[in-house]
C-alpha cells in the first residue's frame, strides 16, 4: 500500500509539473487573445514586451536544454562510474586542469550544462571537477569563441581576455570549492534516486529495469527535460520581468567607473540570463557606454552564473553549496577584472 502511495505521489508531482509547463506556454503564446478592447480587457504594452522577451529566452534555451538532457541521458546509460575514476587524475588539484580543457572541447552553453554536470557528479565525478566544467564549458567552447570574435573583431582584446580569464578562473573557482567542501555530497537526491543508489551500492546492479539502451536513453531524457523545463520557464519569466521593468538609464550613468561599471555589468549579466552563444553581440552594443573591462566581466560572469541557472542549481543542489558557489564566482570574477583594469591590462 505504501509503495502504491509513493507511486501515486510521484505521478501526481510529475503530472502537476507537466500541467504547469503547459499552462505557462498556453498563456504566453496566446497572450494577444486576452487583449479584447470591446470586452474591456487590455494588456499593457509592457506586459506584451515581457511576453516577447520570455518567449525569446525560452525558444533560445529549449534546443540547448534538449541537447543537455540527451547528453545527460547518454551519460547515465553509457558512462560507467569506474570509467570516470580511471581517467581522472587521483590528485584533486591535478584534476582541475583536465576539467577546464574538457570545457573547451564541447559546444555546450549554460542552458544545457546543469543537467550534464549533475549527471556526471551522480556518476562519480568529484564535485570540484564538476564545478570547473560547469563554469568553463559555457565560455570556452568553439561556438562562443566564434561569436565573440565576430562581435568584437575590431578589438580582439575582449576575445583573448574572455577566454583566458574563463580558463584560469574556472580552475581557481574549482580549487576554492574543493577547499570548502572537500567533495562532500552537495546534490539533492529524490527518494527514488536514493533507493536506486542504495541498490547499486549493495548489489552492484546498474539497471534494475529491463529495457534496451535506446528506450532507457529516451526515458531518462524525457524525465530530465520536464524536470529542468519547469525551472527554465520560471527563470525565463523572472528574467523577462527584469529586462522589461529595469531602468537601464540609471545604470548607464555610472558606466564609466572601473568599479561601478564592472559591478553593474555583472548584475546585467545575471539578470538578463542571455545564452552564452549570443551574449557577445549584446555586450558589443554597450561598447560606447561601459568600459572594456566591464564588458569582459559581463561576458565571463553571465555564462558562469545567471538567474535561470541559479534557479536550476537551487533545485538540484543544496542551498549552502549554491550560495557559496555564487559568492565565490562573483568575488573571483569581480576582483580579477578590477585588478586587470587597474593594471591597465584590459
Amino acid at each position: 500500500m505504501n509503495k502504491f502511495k509513493q507511486i501515486s505521489l510521484s505521478f501526481g508531482k510529475d503530472f502537476l509539473g507537466f500541467v504547469l509547463l503547459l499552462l505557462f506556454l498556453v498563456l504566453f503564446f496566446n497572450i494577444e487573445s486576452f487583449k479584447n478592447e470591446r470586452a474591456g480587457l487590455t494588456v499593457p504594452d509592457s506586459w506584451l514586451n515581457v511576453n516577447t522577451i520570455f518567449l525569446g529566452i525560452v525558444i533560445e534555451a529549449v534546443p540547448f536544454i534538449l541537447l543537455g538532457v540527451f547528453v545527460s541521458a547518454l551519460i547515465q546509460i553509457y558512462v560507467k562510474e569506474d570509467l570516470i575514476h580511471r581517467y581522472l587524475p587521483k590528485n584533486a588539484y591535478a584534476a582541475l586542469l583536465p576539467a577546464a580543457v574538457l570545457g573547451a572541447i564541447f559546444p555546450i552553453c549554460e542552458c544545457a550544462i546543469v543537467p550534464i554536470v549533475r549527471r556526471l557528479i551522480k556518476k562519480g565525478m568529484p564535485l570540484h571537477v564538476g564545478v570547473v566544467f560547469l563554469v568553463a564549458a559555457p565560455i570556452l567552447n568553439p561556438v562562443v569563441a566564434a561569436s565573440t570574435f565576430f562581435a568584437f573583431r575590431t578589438d580582439l582584446t575582449v576575445l583573448y581576455a574572455r577566454m583566458g580569464l574563463a580558463f584560469v578562473l574556472s580552475i581557481i573557482i574549482g580549487g576554492v570549492l574543493y577547499i570548502v567542501f572537500k567533495n562532500r555530497d552537495q546534490l539533492k537526491w529524490t527518494k527514488e534516486e536514493l533507493v536506486g543508489r542504495q541498490v547499486v551500492l549493495e548489489t552492484g546492479a546498474t539497471s534494475p529495469r529491463k529495457m534496451n539502451r535506446l528506450k532507457q536513453t529516451l526515458y531518462h531524457a524525457a524525465d530530465e527535460f520536464f524536470l529542468m523545463g519547469k525551472f527554465l520557464i520560471l527563470g525565463a519569466f523572472i528574467a523577462a520581468l527584469f529586462q522589461t521593468f529595469l531602468d537601464r538609464s540609471i545604470l548607464q550613468a555610472i558606466g564609466s567607473n572601473e568599479f561601478s561599471s564592472t559591478a553593474v555589468m555583472m548584475a546585467f549579466a545575471f539578470l538578463l540570463s542571455l545564452c552564452s552563444e549570443a551574449d557577445a553581440f549584446v555586450a558589443a552594443s554597450f561598447g560606447n557606454t561601459f568600459t572594456t573591462g566591464s564588458l569582459i566581466a559581463f561576458l565571463v560572469y553571465g555564462p558562469m552564473i545567471d538567474l535561470k541557472n541559479t534557479i536550476m542549481l537551487f533545485a538540484f543542489f543544496k542551498a549552502k553549496f549554491v550560495l557559496i558557489f555564487i559568492g565565490v564566482v562573483t568575488a573571483v570574477v569581480f576582483i580579477s577584472v578590477v585588478a586587470l583594469q587597474l593594471l591597465a591590462i584590459i
